[in-house]
């Protein structure tokens, strides 16, 4: 039987994870400030998939459901 909650503190609490989390998080903040309330009930994609580019330039509104299946 898989333990899912060990799986997943393993896999979240890597470093590279924790940098990646942060750095999707300040995309999703930057675009807030930029769009204000356009962005709310969306998700925040980066162009080239490197969480780690955050310019205006490589970060695009995108709804939930076309994110999440891009990345499925």
């Amino acid at each position: 039987m898989r333990d899912y909650r060990s799986e997943y503190k393993n896999y979240h609490s890597k470093p590279e994870q924790i940098k990646n989390r942060a750095s999707r998080n300040l995309a999703r903040r930057l675009m807030k400030k930029k769009l204000g309330s356009a962005i709310n009930g969306k998700d925040i994609d980066h162009k080239d998939s490197n969480p780690k580019n955050n310019s205006y330039s490589n970060l695009r509104v995108q709804s939930k459901s076309k994110n999440r299946s891009k990345n499925a």
